[in-house]
C-alpha cells in the first residue's frame, strides 16, 4: 500500500513538473523575453555572416573548422551566458519580486517541483536559442564548404550544450539567493562573463596556478575542440631580456572540463533548491 502511494506521488509529481515547464515556457513568449533573445542571436549571426561575405578574409575561409572556430566558436559562449541569465536569472526572484510567489507557493505543490519545472523551461528555451545559433553557422559553412562538417564541431555544440545547462544552475542559484530579479540577473552576467575570465587570467598569468575552480575554464573546451591539434595542458611563453617575464596560458583537457561543468551543475542546483525551499515570502 505504501508502495503505491509513493508511486502515485512520483507520478503525480511528474506531472506537476510537466505542468509548470509548460507554463513557464509559454510565458517567456507572453513576456517576449524568447524574442529578444531570438533577435540578439539573430543580430550576432547576421553581423557576422554579412562582415565575412562582404570581406572574404582569406584566413577564415580557408578551412571549414576554421571558418567554424570564428563564426560559431568566437560567440557561442556569449550566447549561452545571455540565454541562462535571460531565462534562468530571474525564474525565481521573480516569484519574490512580483509577488506570484504568494499564490503559488500555498497550494499543494512542492517548491522543488516549482524549481525544477522552471529550470526545465529554461533550459528548453536556452536550448532552442542555442540551436537557431548553431543552424545559422552550419548554413554559412555549408554555403562555402559544401555539405561536410567536422566532427570538431559537432563536439563543441554538445559542450556548448552542457556548459548551458551548468549555467543555467548558476544562473538559477543566484536568482533564489536575490529577491530582486534585476540584481539576480545582472550578478550573473557580469559573474559569467568578466569575473571569472579575470580570475582565470590572474590565476594563470601572475600566480601560475590552473584555474581548475572556474567554470568558464572549464567551458573553455567549447572552443579548444575547435582547434587541431587539441592545445597543450600548459604552455609557458617568455618575453623580455633574457626571457625575464614569462606567461603560463592552461587549456583544460576535455575530461576536466566536463568534470569541471558537471560539479557546477550538482553544486549550484542543489544550492539554488536549498535557497528557495529555505527563503521566505515575506513582505
Amino acid at each position: 500500500m505504501t508502495t503505491s502511494n509513493e508511486h502515485n506521488r512520483r507520478e503525480s509529481s511528474l506531472a506537476q513538473v510537466g505542468i509548470v515547464t509548460k507554463y513557464n515556457f509559454l510565458n517567456y513568449f507572453r513576456a517576449r523575453r524568447f524574442y529578444v533573445m531570438f533577435a540578439i542571436v539573430l543580430l550576432i549571426s547576421g553581423l557576422l555572416t554579412f562582415v565575412i561575405a562582404y570581406r572574404r578574409p582569406g584566413e577564415i575561409l580557408t578551412t571549414d573548422l576554421g571558418f567554424l572556430s570564428t563564426i560559431w566558436g568566437s560567440f557561442v559562449t556569449l550566447v549561452v551566458i545571455l540565454s541562462a541569465a535571460f531565462f534562468g536569472g530571474d525564474a525565481i526572484s521573480g516569484e519574490f519580486q512580483n509577488r506570484t510567489g504568494y499564490f503559488l507557493v500555498p497550494n499543494p505543490i512542492r517548491r522543488s517541483v516549482i524549481y525544477v519545472g522552471k529550470w526545465f523551461a529554461a533550459l528548453i528555451a536556452s536550448t532552442i536559442i542555442l540551436l537557431v545559433y548553431a543552424l545559422i553557422s552550419i548554413g554559412n559553412s555549408v554555403y562555402y564548404f559544401g555539405f561536410t562538417l567536422p566532427n570538431e564541431f559537432y563536439l563543441s555544440m554538445l559542450f556548448a550544450w552542457i556548459y548551458l545547462v551548468a549555467a543555467l544552475s548558476f544562473a538559477f542559484a543566484f536568482s533564489a539567493l536575490f529577491k530582486s530579479s534585476a540584481i539576480s540577473v545582472l550578478m550573473s552576467v557580469i559573474l559569467l562573463l568578466f569575473v571569472f575570465n579575470v580570475v582565470d587570467t590572474v590565476a594563470a598569468t601572475f600566480a601560475g596556478i590552473e584555474p581548475w575552480f572556474s567554470i568558464t575554464y572549464g567551458a573553455s573546451i567549447i572552443t579548444s575542440i575547435l582547434t587541431v591539434p587539441y592545445p597543450a595542458p600548459v604552455v609557458t611563453n617568455s618575453f623580455g631580456p633574457r626571457g625575464g617575464f614569462s606567461v603560463t596560458t592552461y587549456t583544460a583537457p576535455v575530461w576536466e572540463g566536463l568534470v569541471i561543468l558537471g560539479v557546477y551543475f550538482v553544486v549550484m542546483a542543489a544550492l539554488g533548491l536549498w535557497l528557495f525551499e529555505k527563503k521566505e515570502f515575506t513582505s
